[in-house]
């Protein structure tokens, strides 16, 4: 806007100078913040930061974006699931050590490696000496399901039964049995380890039961399968126990010494 006072003077009242791209950008890198769109926001961002001849075309903007998003929601998930999980270690598969001595095999970790035993409800059986490896191998499985997408949860058999007693006595013992229903995955470790009460071997029942033929259960123990039906017990209680157990089960029977033992060295 232009004002003359006289011939000689003229003042001229400019506009202050807006760059509309940067406005347009900065509005929407907040819109997608705001829907919580951290994928999204997080590569529109770094894509803001490259000079306007590296930036891609409308297109391949929109692809990448989808699949940044895309990539942020899984690893969320994976990270919920990890946490929801209560597995003890956090080992991976890649961890894993097969060998002739350990009795165990690439093609058995391979054989469970993508999940599919899971998709199929078959369980799996880990059995061997103290320090073999029993719950490192449990857990990195156990990891493998939860990044695979899958709800798995992982319970020491002495915690179980402390929960299974607490659940009776405030009446949540209901509520117990379907959160064990949801999950893809159970893991059950130290089986065996202590006398099972009489409680305890009827919730464990009721759980396979409800998991039998719908999803999968993950037993570990230092007892050789042969010696379960005894440690649970009641014979008519392990019977059917046992027909739950070991019906379409993968078996992992662990050797060797304990990997927990250090070798000294000679100076």
């Amino acid at each position: 806007m232009t004002i003359s006072v006289d011939h000689r003077l003229t003042i001229t009242f400019r506009k202050p100078f807006l760059n509309p791209t940067n406005m347009n950008t900065t509005a929407t890198l907040k819109e997608l913040q705001q829907l919580k769109l951290t994928g999204m926001a997080s590569h529109y961002e770094g894509i803001l930061s490259l000079a306007s001849h590296q930036q891609p075309d409308s297109h391949t903007l929109l692809a990448q974006l989808t699949q940044a998003e895309l990539q942020s929601r899984s690893q969320q998930k994976t990270t919920m699931l990890l946490k929801l999980s209560k597995i003890r270690f956090g080992s991976t598969l890649e961890d894993i050590k097969c060998s002739t001595t350990r009795n165990l095999f690439p093609e058995q970790l391979q054989a469970l490696s993508d999940g599919n035993y899971i998709h199929r409800t078959e369980n799996v059986l880990i059995t061997g000496p103290t320090g073999s490896g029993k719950s490192f191998l449990a857990c990195a499985l156990g990891n493998q399901a939860c990044m695979l997408g899958m709800k798995t949860y992982y319970a020491n058999m002495n915690r179980l039964s402390e929960k299974i007693m607490l659940a009776r006595m405030d009446g949540t013992f209901v509520k117990l049995l379907n959160q064990f229903g949801k999950v893809s995955l159970l893991i059950l470790d130290d089986f065996g380890l202590q006398p099972l009460d009489q409680n305890t071997r009827l919730a464990l029942l009721q759980i396979l039961e409800d998991r039998y033929g719908e999803k999968s259960t993950m037993l570990v123990s230092q007892l050789p399968i042969a010696k379960w039906h005894e440690a649970i017990g009641e014979p008519t209680l392990a019977d059917a126990i046992m027909d739950r157990i070991t019906s379409s089960a993968h078996r992992i029977e662990l050797k060797g010494e304990s990997l927990r033992k250090r070798t000294t060295k000679t100076p």
